[in-house]
């Protein structure tokens, strides 16, 4: 049986418990007929069910109620994986019992769905000359009829069926014989549209969703009565009229001619609805896009004849329509710029109309829609391609201008334009329309425009080499000459300026070595001889010059090399003779790059590198083995004599500033030509590689022989090398890495690992003892510090992995080297993927915690892969093995165990999961106690995905009754997540769209999604690890912001209403048409009026309120009278506002029952409220000082007043250290930070202190300072 039908059936079966009445007869009809087929001894495929359905549905009486919407209910299940032949044979059977139970009146929504399935079900499965029978086309009625149906859960099933039958006829018929009827039901509900417009409507939008091809006599007649629909002037029906023939024309357009389709196109023209209208203009432009797309198809010449005039009908849209028209009528405009318009007519004067209606729309009546219409003018620029210059040369230059105005807002779409216009007509055909002004000799009056050059650096293709010698090349001389005669003026910013102007000019050099079409013309003896020159004397310059030759030798010979057929702008035989011309220069360069390369800090010479890996392509196999001979001289005395670098060298700001040691650049240059050696030099490479790996003196020595391995073992062209690596791999690559697994460091781990799987993927029969042996770091690098180290360790487990599921023998004497074995041990083992899960799973015995969290991380990643090639036995061993781990108290062990519950949760079937629930909840809930980490948020997680599989309710009953509260929090959780959802959904939804039924919604799998993100970007396994830790956290954010924010929110909505009415109010008074409820405003000039005849007048506009941008910026900080800005100390600040707040309270005590001339004296009580010794009363009646001693706020004494003594109660440790208690007099005048007074807006610098019988006691008065200072100064008073 499908594994789809068999888990919908374990569904139902489960509904046997359900409170819901009509699941518990789901279940228990299904139950009972299962019972019937076991009885009758019969195989339980999808066939026998259906034979017992059917029988019992005949047997049964049709009835809303009754048992026969069961039984429909279960054969919409059934019959979708029922053979064909089986159903057609049924056929007239299956319609005399459905056909009953389509009675509108009396059925109900569920029984009608479960209905309309069947009979989309058994209908497709019909072949041509079961159409041609009476009861085939009246059926098809019955879901017409259906589809027109005022229920929305019904109507919308309905459409769906017939949309299904009619996308997919049976052959050999291309158009369905049901086609015809179809038409003739919609031809009949249209007409009638005026006295039935809400069927119409239904009929309408079947239209819309049913895309095929209708037949050639009804054509005519649908789109006829479609265009007739407008002229009724009711908005639904126009709209859904025009989104009815945009389908037709998508699935029908090849049904008529080209005089047929331009009468239709003109028809559809002519009911061009009212800008105003949005619903209805979306339709009509979307429908014109599609159809003027189809018309050029047909006859691209008639198309283009139009396309002027149209784009000139479609731009007030652009103009005055809502943002949302704007849109769509700008993507209607871009579709037809881009595809009515041939090549043969790419200088028309219709091209020149088009440019015409593109200027105006940067008039200032488009200022809305300049985003828009630059897009168009873009979009215009690459279909003209060179044929922009000179027919857009006077629009270029007035967005250029537009661009070079201060107040101007849109320059990145500016930007655009003009880069687009780069590519399209060159930098020569651009740089005479826009000129750069830098020359010393130029016209001041001439504008320079630098700001082209950064511009142009990514937009420069296919352009001539040529143009870059003779016209940029003394560009760039000349501004460096300006620059070193500043230089030598001390005049620093001009020389940097005009030092940073030179470099963008080098920048285009890599632009202008994109394909260019004259490489062998251009590139000269004498050019080559310059780049040269400016890469040994011009550092600066290098990066740019190196990426340009980069891509030109890339480009060149991909081109050469290409076996496909690509709209490359050099031939074939033309990129060889380019490449060849570079090849005579290749020795030059090579020589001149190993210098640069030597003498370059080892931060900044990547692309010294490439450039030079670049070059190795060009050059013949047999000067790349002499140049490796060379160098490799080179390296075998530098590391002679080398000396691992001093702790000081390996410092960021030393290397950046220093080239490395020779011995490193050497290693480096002999790498990068691994890929073209032959066996001789393969073999001494490989020899240098494997002393450097061996070494442990050196870590950046011994990771580039690591790496140099790797790179000899990964080229997939390198046969040579393969065979030679698989030669010596026995006698020195495995003895090596097995030795060195002590020494290695961890700079070199990920190379050592990379190499590990590199040579594990090629292991050999008689070679599997290298998995065994290096199976431990592996899976200790699952625990590595660096990120890219892990995941290469991960990547390798699962090479060495599929590598044991290939088979073969593991010789277990050969891990030890050879040496005496254990008589215990099995001297051959079988190689399969069990015995690769064993192997990893004696990790698990280690004295270190370290290695058995790694250990078990390990076997979470390969069970996540290899689970399917497991026997249920194996894995449930593992399961059970490795949860005993998951109360282990040590918190690493534990959290790796954690993790593994999370994959096995997901990959797991659901009957193994059930059936040891108890013990994968107790073991997680031990963890559940902790607050003092994320563990507790970690169980928490697992349950949730454990809940989504298996459900809550199965959790909740192995649940202790101790942990009963997390269960019920996590219900709570889920019922608010299924309110937001449902609540988010009915809006969208509209009474359009219903959800399926109860008793068909599942959650999707996880373990489906995990095993369709093998085949996705990323990493599947991480996703299963930590996805839904992230998304719970937002349900966390979600659920806190909710419930913090509801009161702001009750609070607040009044005044939205408010803000939302004030601009409905301001909308309102608008004209009919503007799109814009803003106003605009004039920036007044202070040289004189404005003249708005002038094309930059519109940098004097301003769509914003000025007042309201001034309202928004902060305010400025206070001052004092001499000027110096004032800064409040926030404890004076708090202080005051507590002071006002009682001074008011206050003031109302005062008017309520004091006397008036209260107010002219002292504030007693505002005094006793914030004085040092004035006192409170406390909730409990007690009375509380204000007196409290230094840096302590919390020091109060209680008075009992009855009697109890007075309990002096000490503060905390972590409040003692400063005192914001009480009042200090003379505050106002302290500074901040100094411990004198200062004078601020008082006429005497001193700080008055009231002559209070306590505050005068003798030690009594503490000024800030030290104490006996304080003491003195006040004898001193």
């Amino acid at each position: 049986m499908d594994s789809g039908l068999e888990e919908q059936l374990n569904k139902l079966r489960l509904q046997i418990n359900s409170k819901a009445a009509h699941q518990q007869q789901h279940a228990a009809t299904l139950l009972a007929v299962e019972e019937t087929i076991k009885e009758q001894h019969i195989a339980a495929e999808p066939a026998s069910y259906f034979a017992a359905l059917l029988t019992l549905l005949e047997q049964t009486e049709v009835g809303p109620k009754g048992l026969s919407g069961t039984i429909i209910f279960l054969l919409s299940i059934i019959l979708p994986h029922v053979s064909a032949n089986t159903l057609r044979g049924k056929f007239m059977a299956m319609m005399a019992v459905l056909s009953q139970s389509l009675d509108l009146e009396t059925a109900d929504v569920a029984l009608l769905r479960s209905v309309i399935s069947c009979l989309e079900t058994v209908l497709a499965a019909q072949d041509a000359g079961s159409w041609g029978q009476p009861i085939a086309q009246g059926s098809l009625k019955s879901l017409l009829a259906l589809a027109t149906d005022s229920k929305p859960k019904i109507r919308k099933r309905a459409q769906d069926a017939v949309a299904k039958l009619m996308a997919a006829p049976p052959a050999p018929a291309i158009v369905h014989p049901g086609a015809s009827t179809t038409a003739q039901f919609v031809l009949e509900a249209l007409s009638n549209a005026k006295n039935e417009t809400q069927a119409a409507m239904h009929t309408l939008q079947l239209v819309k969703n049913t895309s095929m091809l209708w037949p050639e006599g009804a054509f005519s007649g649908l789109c006829e009565a479609l265009m007739q629909l407008p002229k009724l002037n009711i908005p639904f029906i126009t709209a859904l009229s025009f989104q009815a023939l945009e389908t037709v024309f998508s699935s029908a357009s090849e049904s008529l001619d080209e005089d047929q389709f331009r009468d239709l196109l003109i028809a559809i023209i002519d009911l061009k609805p009212n800008t105003n209208d949005p619903l209805a203009s979306e339709a009509w432009l979307k429908i014109i896009q599609k159809g003027y797309l189809a018309y050029a198809g047909i006859s691209s010449e008639s198309c283009f004849q139009s396309l002027p005039d149209l784009i000139d009908l479609i731009f007030p849209d652009i103009e005055l329509g809502k943002p949302s028209t704007r849109e769509v009528a700008t993507q209607c405009v871009w579709a037809m710029i881009r595809e009515c318009i041939p090549d043969s007519k790419l200088e028309s004067p219709s091209v020149l109309r088009i440019i015409k209606s593109l200027t105006q729309g940067l008039s200032y009546r488009y200022r809305e829609s300049w985003t828009l219409v630059l897009l168009l003018v873009a979009a215009m620029f690459q279909r003209l391609g060179r044929h922009s210059h000179p027919s857009m040369d006077a629009l270029m230059t007035e967005i250029a201008n537009m661009r070079m105005e201060p107040e101007f807002e849109l320059k990145n779409e500016a930007d655009a334009v003009l880069g687009a216009a780069v590519r399209a007509m060159g930098p020569e055909a651009f740089l005479s329309v826009l000129p750069l002004n830098l020359n010393a000799d130029q016209n001041k009056n001439e504008v320079g425009r630098a700001w082209l050059l950064p511009l142009m650096k990514g937009h420069v293709r296919n352009a001539p080499l040529q143009y870059f010698v003779e016209r940029m090349l003394p560009l760039a001389d000349g501004l460096s000459t300006r620059a070193q005669m500043f230089q030598s003026q001390s005049r620093e910013i001009e020389a940097k300026v005009f030092g940073a102007l030179n470099l963008q000019v080098w920048a285009l050099f890599g632009g202008f070595c994109n394909v260019p079409s004259d490489i062998v013309e251009s590139f000269t003896p004498e050019f080559a001889q310059r780049l040269l020159t400016e890469l040994a004397e011009y550092p600066a310059a290098r990066p740019s010059i190196c990426k340009g030759l980069q891509t030109l030798l890339t480009a060149v010979h991909t081109i050469a090399h290409s076996d496909e057929r690509q709209d490359w702008p050099l031939t074939r035989q033309q990129a060889a003779a380019a490449e060849q011309h570079m090849a005579q220069f290749a020795p030059r360069y090579l020589s001149e790059l190993f210098n640069v390369f030597a003498q370059s800090p080892g931060s900044g010479r990547g692309f010294v590198m490439d450039t030079i890996t670049a070059f190795l392509t060009a050059i013949s196999a047999g000067e790349i083995n002499a140049t490796f001979v060379k160098v490799s001289t080179l390296l075998e005395n530098a590391i002679k004599e080398h000396k691992p670098p001093a702790a000081a060298e390996l410092t960021d700001l030393y290397l950046e500033a220093n080239p490395p040691p020779v011995a490193y650049t050497m290693m480096d240059l002999a790498t990068s030509m691994a890929a073209y050696l032959d066996a001789e030099r393969v073999q001494m490479l490989l020899h240098a590689a494997v002393l450097l790996a061996r070494q442990s003196e050196d870590t950046s020595l011994q990771k580039k022989g690591y790496k140099a391995i790797c790179r000899l073992a990964e080229q997939p062209a390198l046969s040579t090398a393969r065979q030679l690596i698989e030669a010596v791999m026995s006698d020195q690559l495995i003895p090596m890495l097995i030795e060195s697994a002590e020494t290695v460091s961890a700079s070199s781990r990920r190379d050592r690992l990379t190499l590990i799987a590199s040579l594990s993927r090629n292991l050999n029969d008689n070679q599997l003892h290298v998995v065994p042996a290096m199976l431990s770091e592996a899976i200790l690098g699952t625990k590595d510090v660096n990120e890219r180290a892990r995941s290469v360790a991960f990547e390798t487990l699962l090479t060495m992995g599929r590598r044991m599921a290939q088979g073969g023998a593991i010789d277990m004497a050969a891990i030890s080297g050879g040496g005496p074995a254990d008589e215990s041990m099995e001297m051959q083992r079988q190689a399969n993927i069990e015995e690769f899960f064993k192997m990893a799973a004696a990790g698990l015995g280690a004295e270190t915690s370290h290695m058995i969290s790694a250990t078990i991380a390990a076997i979470s990643r390969i069970l996540f892969e290899f689970h399917e090639q497991l026997s249920g036995e194996f894995t449930l061993e593992i399961m059970q093995t490795v949860l005993m781990f998951v109360t282990h108290n040590n918190r690493e062990i534990s959290k790796s165990s954690l993790g593994f519950v999370k994959v096995i949760s997901v990959i797991l079937p659901k009957d193994i999961l059930m059936a040891h629930l108890k013990d994968i909840v107790t073991s997680i809930l031990r963890w559940s106690h902790e607050y003092k980490n994320q563990m507790r948020l970690k169980c928490r997680h697992i349950l949730d995905r454990l809940a989504r599989r298996v459900g809550l309710d199965a959790v909740a009953k192995v649940t202790p009754e101790e942990h009963m509260k997390l269960i019920a929090n996590m219900r709570k959780r889920q019922q608010r997540s299924k309110r937001n959802k449902d609540g988010n959904a009915g809006g969208a939804a509209a009474g359009n769209h219903d959800d399926d039924d109860d008793d068909h919604v599942e959650a999707t799998s996880m373990a489906t999604a995990a095993a369709a993100g093998k085949k996705s970007f990323g990493n599947a396994y991480e996703d299963v690890l930590y996805g839904s830790e992230s998304e719970l956290e937002d349900s966390d954010d979600e659920s806190a912001a909710g419930a913090k924010g509801a009161k702001g929110k009750a609070k607040g909505a009044k005044s939205k209403l408010e803000r939302k009415g004030a601009s409905a109010r301001g909308q309102g008074n608008s004209a009919a048409g503007d799109s814009s409820a803003k106003g605009a405003w004039i920036k007044e000039d202070v040289d004189g009026p404005l003249d708005f005849l002038d094309r930059s007048a519109f940098t004097h506009f301003a769509t914003a309120d000025p007042a309201t941008v001034k309202a928004r910026r902060p305010a400025s900080a206070p001052k004092m009278r001499d000027g110096k800005l004032l800064f409040e100390d926030p404890e004076e600040e708090e202080r005051k506002a507590k002071a006002k707040a009682a001074a008011a309270a206050a003031a109302a005590s005062a008017s309520a029952g004091a006397d008036g001339d209260a107010a002219a004296g002292e504030d007693y009580y505002l005094q006793s409220i914030l004085s040092k010794d004035g006192y409170y009363r406390a909730p409990n009646q007690k009375i509380k000082f204000h007196k409290r001693k230094p840096g302590d706020d919390d020091d109060d004494v209680e008075m009992a007043s009855d009697g109890e003594a007075a309990v002096p109660q000490k503060a905390p440790a972590a409040k003692r250290g400063k005192s914001n208690g009480g009042v200090a007099y003379g505050r106002e005048y302290r500074a901040k930070k100094a411990q004198g007074d200062v004078k601020r807006g008082s006429l005497d610098p001193f700080a008055y202190v009231p002559l209070n019988p306590k505050s005068m006691k003798k030690g009594a008065l503490n000024i800030k300072g030290n104490s006996k200072k304080g003491k003195r100064a006040h004898k001193a008073k």
